[in-house]
């Protein structure tokens, strides 16, 4: 804490510019990380409780009032919306085969649904990978301005230089520092939407041999 503070005060306007976009960055990641991680808990519990007990149910308005109350983030419901809904006639949408007009619908409901969970993801990405670099150039920039400082001062000894430099370095760790975790919750956040996209995918898919085995029926 005693050489970020020491950086802080001896830096310029660009170096407390980056120093405070690092901050920035860290605080946006973990609010992100927190957030996704409630919000994927909550849908990978809801889709594993909630396919079941509707598919359990005696009766397609049974399952999606059980549907309805287990699916709390609605990745679900509008797929049964989307599968059970009729358009009127008129459109270009109606022109089409029941089967097709099926999958246009849930492919649109399912990539909402995506949507939803995916939330979030571009930011950490962008995080992760531009921390570092944007660390990097604080520290470059605190050894340019450290360095000229003391070339005005008249006199460069090792002790003078090595202070600067090494309170200069800690840009470097802080980057690492937000990246790090940002990465990390990426590549978590990134497996668990794909099991829940597979879970939707089969989801949707049922529902749509449901419906065209109703209408033939």
């Amino acid at each position: 804490m005693e050489g970020l503070s020491q950086f802080w005060t001896q830096s310029d306007a660009i170096g407390r510019t980056v120093a405070g976009l690092l901050l920035a960055m860290s605080i946006s990641a973990w609010v992100v990380i927190v957030w996704k991680a409630w919000v994927l808990q909550r849908a990978r519990r809801d889709i594993a409780r909630a396919v079941p007990a509707f598919w359990s149910a005696d009766s397609v308005e049974a399952g999606a009032t059980r549907l309805g109350a287990l699916d709390r983030e609605q990745v679900l419901s509008p797929l049964l919306t989307a599968a059970a809904a009729r358009q009127g006639s008129g459109t270009l949408e109606t022109h089409g085969a029941l089967a097709s007009q099926l999958t246009r619908r849930l492919r649109d409901a399912l990539h909402g649904g995506l949507a939803h969970l995916q939330f979030g993801q571009v930011l950490l990405a962008s995080i992760g990978s531009t921390a570092p670099f944007i660390g990097l150039f604080g520290t470059v920039w605190g050894i340019y301005h450290a360095l000229v400082s003391i070339s005005a001062a008249g006199s460069i000894t090792i002790e003078k230089v090595a202070g600067p430099v090494g309170e200069a370095l800690i840009m470097t760790a802080a980057g690492l520092a937000v990246a790090i975790p940002a990465v990390l919750a990426y590549n978590l956040f990134g497996k668990w939407i794909g099991a829940c996209e597979a879970e939707l995918e089969g989801f949707a898919h049922d529902l749509r041999e449901m419906a065209l085995d109703t209408a033939r029926h």
